[in-house]
């Protein structure tokens, strides 16, 4: 070899020296990085304390927090006179309590005090006669506060509202079965045991198909429906699904995580709009849609937190075409429809602007086709007055489940899957209405209505001829 060729071999080699030293160098930085990284992530696990906290990095410093409690010029809050005044107590003041002396200048201070009254089961000696009819068969009477035929040593049984508490305390407010049961003997003097509580939800789920396939129904007529899903256990993995408004919720829990989950609940024919995230469940349906504005923010901040800081132009303007949007949809009330027409016209053209020509970066273009392939559904919440820009509803509709599943791991047999979609499926104002100690709600061919009913009203027993199987 020359010395020309060997020279020439020399450079080469000392050029990849120098790039794999290079390389070496980065993988070191990364190798250290990701430790550190496995290091703060098993701190973190054992710590228990606010597992779910807010990273150092996201928190504002304290001098930047503002002022705890509503704004200035807020409406009052506080709790109002009650409608009804059960008792009056009233303490005359003769005298001075110290030294007995005359007391002039006085005045009334009224104050109104709500307490609980004391609580002991109301409990109905039921006496239904059964019998045998020579054209029917076997017969029985029946009342319209019977849940159960069943007797002897099973005779005593939980009323509708005592069932209808103990669904609200395990299906809505997230309750253990057993601290359900603990709840319903401290405070209710009803003693049940965790296995006959889970029977009796069977029950009531049971009972509640029909007003689970109303809800259903509703659900389809309405404007704009959020759904979502999570991951569930019924003898293995299933899927929690939630498809909610403002009015009702419906729960589902199915073995599918597909789109023929969607189309089941809410029809081919669904004339309202669709919000969810991107999962691909949601894609190519017949419906009109809008995507999750938070999702999408989430993957373009994220994309932008692993670029160098000259590098993220492209990040913050998409970021703030969604904010603008958001913000349109805050003034729509308060600017004219020409001008509202205008801005919105504003926003598709910067769409097209920022989504039109393909993306020279990677990460840009992962983002940006992330929105193209959307883009048809960019901002139906501004064409759809109503819709939000989010999925938060159903997020917020899943939470208790996710509570739930944390507390009970899901369901363990086929049989307790209809006591977590009915029961926990409600009308919005059921979750909000309240228990008289003064009515009596029967159960009848839809529970979940557990219309109350005051007890004078209820009617008299009625001979209803049953099959002997069913007796």
């Amino acid at each position: 070899m020359d010395a020309d060729a060997r020279d020439q071999r020399i450079r080469e080699l000392e050029t990849e020296n120098a790039r794999l030293r290079a390389e070496n160098e980065e993988l070191r930085k990364l190798v250290k990085q990701l430790q550190q990284r496995i290091e703060q992530l098993e701190r973190a696990a054992a710590r228990q304390a606010a597992p779910f906290r807010r990273k150092d990095k996201d928190r504002k410093p304290p001098e930047t927090h503002g002022k705890p409690g509503r704004k200035p010029g807020h409406p009052p809050s506080h709790r109002q006179t009650p409608p009804q005044i059960d008792d009056h107590v009233e303490v005359r003041l003769d005298g001075c309590p110290c030294c007995g002396e005359p007391v002039v200048d006085v005045e009334a201070c009224e104050q109104f005090i709500e307490d609980l009254p004391p609580t002991r089961p109301h409990v109905t000696r039921l006496v239904t006669y059964t019998g045998r009819c020579p054209r029917c068969g076997d017969v029985r009477s029946t009342h319209p506060m019977q849940v159960s035929t069943a007797t002897g040593a099973a005779k005593v049984h939980l009323g509708a509202r005592a069932l209808g508490l103990a669904a609200l305390l395990n299906k809505h407010l997230g309750l253990t079965t057993r601290s359900t049961c603990r709840v319903l003997e401290s405070l209710c003097g009803l003693r049940i045991t965790p296995g006959g509580l889970t029977q009796a939800m069977h029950r009531v789920a049971d009972k509640a198909k029909g007003s689970f396939l109303e809800l259903l129904a509703g659900l389809r007529s309405q404007p704009a429906v959020y759904a979502d899903e999570t991951s569930w256990w019924v003898s293995g993995p299933r899927w929690l699904w939630t498809f909610t408004t403002p009015e009702r919720t419906i729960y589902r829990v199915e073995n599918s995580r597909g789109k023929d989950v969607v189309l089941d609940t809410l029809g081919v024919h669904f004339g309202g709009v669709l919000v969810s995230d991107c999962l691909s469940s949601y894609e190519n349906l017949p419906f009109t849609m809008h995507k999750c504005y938070a999702h999408h923010l989430k993957a373009i901040a994220q994309a932008r937190d692993r670029k160098p800081e000259d590098q993220r132009s492209f990040f913050h303007e998409l970021a703030a075409l969604l904010r603008s949007a958001m913000a349109l949809d805050r003034l729509r009330h308060d600017l004219p429809p020409p001008e509202f027409a205008r801005i919105r016209q504003h926003l598709d053209t910067g769409a097209d602007a920022l989504l039109g020509s393909t993306r020279n970066d990677p990460e840009e273009e992962r983002i940006a086709n992330r929105l193209r392939k959307r883009q048809q559904w960019l901002f139906t919440f501004l064409d759809h007055p109503g819709v939000e820009a989010t999925n938060n509803r159903a997020e917020r509709a899943l939470r208790p489940a996710v509570i739930a599943r944390k507390l009970s791991c899901g369901n363990k047999t086929e049989r307790g899957k209809p006591g977590k979609s009915s029961p926990a499926s409600q009308p919005r104002a059921t979750n909000e209405a309240k228990i008289s100690p003064n009515t009596s709600a029967p159960i009848s061919s839809s529970p979940n209505q557990l219309s109350p009913l005051p007890a004078k009203q209820v009617p008299a027993h009625r001979a209803v001829a049953h099959p002997s199987s069913q007796a």
